[in-house]
């Protein structure tokens, strides 16, 4: 079974990215699958639960906890979610068919499984222009406003790999690849990735 896992900065095109690398190799992609699942199974709103495992609240949370990824005496919904988001991912991780997890941590979640993790970076003006790209209509946010709400999330995304126990986010060492998308079309780059991961996964890698 082959795992790869896409973290990514907001804007910087990750989503893309695995999606695209997921058709190429024909492996199951998840996304926003996880966050549906968690939904359906704890009975809650699939933005309301969005919302609450991007919260950077984690490191107000003990130690004990953050290192265990286990149930506090007092859970709030917070640790409550990414207890169960943990399970998901492990019962993904289990089903024993190649695939493609972007976001959530995945990496850290299943590294005993040894993952090709990606790491996706962009300068701030190539996320910029993505974002607006991407834009739902009538949304019209200034650049600052668009800048403001990446630091917000990467913050977010920051707090809580730290929180389950996964290094400094987006420090190259804690992923087997990192990719600058900046000045790159995503579907140029995919085909690319996707041979380098094959390779990586190959027998003969370590030979």
């Amino acid at each position: 079974m082959n795992i790869i896992t896409i973290s990514r900065e907001f804007g910087s095109g990750g989503r893309e990215l695995g999606k695209r690398m997921a058709d190429i190799l024909g492996y199951e992609y998840y996304d926003r699958e996880i966050i549906s699942r968690i939904a359906d199974e704890q009975g809650l709103d699939i933005a309301f639960v969005d919302k609450m495992l991007q919260q950077s609240v984690w490191r107000s949370m003990p130690i004990t906890v953050q290192r265990s990824i286990s149930m506090p005496m007092y859970p709030t919904i917070g640790t409550s979610l990414l207890v169960k988001e943990k399970q998901i991912i492990d019962r993904i991780g289990n089903t024993g068919k190649n695939c493609i997890l972007v976001g959530r941590n995945a990496d850290v979640y299943l590294r005993d499984r040894n993952p090709f993790s990606i790491f996706v970076c962009a300068e701030t003006a190539a996320k910029l222009e993505r974002c607006r790209e991407r834009a739902a209509e009538g949304e019209n946010l200034t650049d600052r406003e668009l800048e403001k709400n990446m630091r917000r999330i990467d913050k977010g995304r920051a707090s809580i790999r730290e929180f389950v126990g996964g290094g400094e986010w987006g420090k190259p060492i804690n992923y087997s690849l990192t990719v600058n998308t900046t000045g790159w079309e995503i579907k140029q780059l995919a085909p690319i990735v996707a041979q380098f991961a094959q390779a990586w996964f190959a027998p003969s890698k370590k030979g």
